[in-house]
């Protein structure tokens, strides 16, 4: 099995900083990418910054600039560094994973999430 746990979700003011982590854990193989999704009320599951195994990096137009993500290979770990938050960055973070296992299958994995609010 496989598991991803999120941390550092919270409460921050407009302008401040976040910062999530999120690592992963069980019988994997490989990891080819992991990202960053996030959910507000009343809305679909967007996609905010995703990272390959090779450190190629995609974002949301409306985080560019502001966003950071990054990864370590070696401890399954995926983390994105949130700066100049904006109310409308107030959603459940999710972390995401495209995982290869050792019995040879490949699974996307969710993370339970966590909640980011940004107060004005």
């Amino acid at each position: 099995q496989v598991q991803l746990v999120e941390s550092g979700g919270g409460l921050a003011q407009a302008g401040g900083s976040l910062r999530l982590s999120c690592a992963a854990s069980g019988s994997i193989r490989s990891i080819d990418t992991m990202g960053w999704y996030r959910q507000a009320p009343g809305k679909q599951r967007e996609l905010v910054a995703l990272i390959t195994s090779a450190a190629g990096t995609n974002y949301q137009d409306s985080v560019k600039g502001r966003f950071t993500i990054s990864g370590d290979n070696a401890k399954k770990a995926v983390y994105l560094q949130m700066n100049s938050l904006i109310p409308e960055d107030t959603a459940v973070y999710y972390c995401a994973a495209y995982i290869r296992t050792y019995d040879y299958t490949s699974i996307n994995a969710w993370g339970k999430g966590t909640l980011v609010t940004v107060s004005s």
